[in-house]
C-alpha cells in the first residue's frame, strides 16, 4: 500500500489488534505521515492537535453531511430529516437550534439528583462484595436510565433498545460490518410508537418538548418537527447518550485502577473529579475517530487531497499529541488542558454537559463505596466497534 511519506506504518480503524492500542500506531502517524493514506479502504487521515482542530472547524470544507463514520460514508448513505451528526449548515444550524432550547446545560445539570439516584439504585446492593463490573453493573445501567428517562421510554424497553443499539454499532470477531450496518437503516421505526404514545399523553420530558417545539425551517415556515424527525432525533439521542457515557464510565475504571496513587488522591479529595474527567476524556476518548468528506480540494504537509475523498479526524490522536500535551502519554488528573473529544466547532457534541455529569457522579458514588480497586484483566472484554472505543467488560477487584 501507498502513504504520504517513506514510512512503512500502517492504520486501519477496523483492525483488532490497532485498536487494543492505537496510541503507538498514531504517534508514528504524527511523527512520519501526518498526513497519511489508507489504500485499503482508500481514507487520508490527520493525526496531530494543529491540523485536526481547524479541520473540526471547518465544516465548510470538512463536510458531515454524508456520514462521520468512514463505513456510512462509502456506502452513500441518505440520512433522515433531524439527523444532525450527519447534517451540514443550513439545515443543521436549524435542527441545532432547536436541540440546544430542549437539551441545554442547565436542563442537562437538573438531572444531577435522577442519576444519583439511579446510580445507587446499581452500586448499593453490591456494598460488602468482592468485586463488581464497571460495565456491566454500572456503564450499561446508569446512562440508558438516565436516556430513557429524558425521552419517556418506558424501563421494561429500555435494556431491548440499548441491545439494539449496541448491535448495530458492534463489529464482528474479523472486523467485518454487521448486517445492520450494511443495510442504511437510520429510522428505527421502533422508537416511533414512543413518538406516537406522547403525543397523544404528553409529558414534561425531552420527547414531549421535541413533539412541541416550534422552529422557522430553511423556507422561513414556522413549525414544529415532523414525526419522522422526532423519531429520528430519539434515535440519535438514544444512542448517543448510552454508548459514549458508557464508554466514559469503563474507561475511568481502567484507568484508574491502572493509576492507584491518582485514585488514592481523588478517593481523599472528591473536588478533584471534575478536572479528572477531563483528563479522563483527554486521555481516553470514548469518540476516537471523525469522519469528513472534502468539499474541495485541500493540501496538508506539502501534498493536495482532492476534493470528494475522505478524511478522517483522529481527535483521540490529537489528544495525545506532545506538540500540544507536555508528557502527552500520562494520564495527570491535575492537567489543564482543552481536548477534542467532544468535538469542536458547530459539531460540538450536544450531549457534552450531560457526559460531563454522568461521568462525574458515576465516579463520586463509585469512590463513596468502593475507594480503591484493582482491574480482573482475565475477565476484562474490550468492545469491536468502529465508531466508539472502550469495553464491554470491566470487572474489578473491590480492595
Amino acid at each position: 500500500m501507498s502513504v504520504t511519506s517513506p514510512s512503512d506504518v500502517y492504520y486501519d480503524p477496523y483492525d483488532s489488534e490497532i485498536d487494543t492500542d492505537p496510541y503507538p500506531v498514531w504517534k508514528r502517524m504524527r511523527d512520519e505521515a501526518p498526513l497519511y493514506y489508507n489504500e485499503k479502504h482508500d481514507f487520508w487521515a490527520l493525526t496531530r492537535y494543529e491540523d485536526v482542530e481547524p479541520a473540526l472547524g471547518d465544516w465548510n470544507t470538512y463536510r458531515s453531511g454524508e456520514g462521520t463514520v468512514l463505513e456510512f460514508v462509502k456506502q452513500g448513505i441518505t440520512f433522515p430529516p433531524g439527523a444532525i451528526l450527519f447534517e451540514d449548515p443550513p439545515i443543521h444550524d436549524l435542527h441545532r437550534k432547536l436541540l440546544i432550547r430542549v437539551f441545554s446545560p442547565r436542563a442537562m445539570n437538573a438531572l444531577e439528583e435522577k442519576v444519583r439516584g439511579y446510580c445507587a439504585h446499581t452500586l448499593d446492593p453490591l456494598v460488602g462484595a468482592d468485586r463488581f463490573d464497571f460495565i456491566e453493573d454500572l456503564g450499561a445501567q446508569m446512562p440508558m436510565r438516565t436516556i430513557g428517562f429524558l425521552l419517556g421510554i418506558p424501563e421494561e424497553d429500555q435494556v431491548a433498545l440499548r441491545d439494539q443499539i449496541d448491535d448495530g454499532l458492534r463489529l464482528s470477531a474479523d472486523g467485518t460490518l454487521s448486517d445492520y450496518q450494511r443495510s442504511g437503516d437510520f429510522s428505527p421505526e421502533s422508537f416511533g410508537d414512543y413518538v406516537d404514545w406522547r403525543a397523544k399523553h404528553p409529558s414534561d420530558d425531552l420527547m414531549t418538548q421535541l413533539l412541541n417545539a416550534e422552529f422557522e425551517d430553511e423556507n422561513g415556515k414556522v413549525r414544529k418537527l415532523t414525526r419522522e424527525q422526532v423519531v429520528t432525533v430519539a434515535f440519535l439521542l438514544a444512542g448517543a447518550g448510552n454508548e459514549t457515557t458508557t464508554r466514559l464510565i469503563g474507561w475511568t475504571g481502567k484507568v484508574l485502577g491502572e493509576n492507584p496513587d491518582q485514585l488514592r488522591e481523588l478517593a481523599a479529595d472528591r473536588s478533584l473529579i471534575p478536572n479528572a474527567i477531563e483528563e479522563l476524556l483527554r486521555y481516553e476518548a470514548p469518540s476516537p475517530v471523525q469522519a469528513r468528506k472534502l468539499s474541495r480540494d485541500v493540501t496538508h504537509h506539502g501534498q493536495t487531497v482532492e476534493a470528494g475523498q475522505i478524511m478522517l479526524l483522529l481527535n483521540a490522536s490529537a489528544n495525545r499529541d506532545e506538540r500540544r500535551f507536555p508528557d502527552a502519554d500520562r494520564f495527570d488528573i491535575h492537567r489543564s488542558a482543552r481536548h477534542l473529544s467532544f468535538g469542536y466547532g458547530i459539531h460540538h457534541c450536544l450531549g457534552a454537559a450531560l457526559a460531563r455529569l454522568e461521568g462525574r457522579v458515576a465516579l463520586d458514588e463509585v469512590l463513596k463505596r468502593f475507594p480503591s480497586w484493582e482491574v480482573d484483566w482475565d475477565n476484562a472484554v474490550q468492545a469491536r466497534t468502529s465508531t466508539v472505543r472502550g469495553w464491554e467488560k470491566l470487572p474489578v477487584f473491590i480492595r
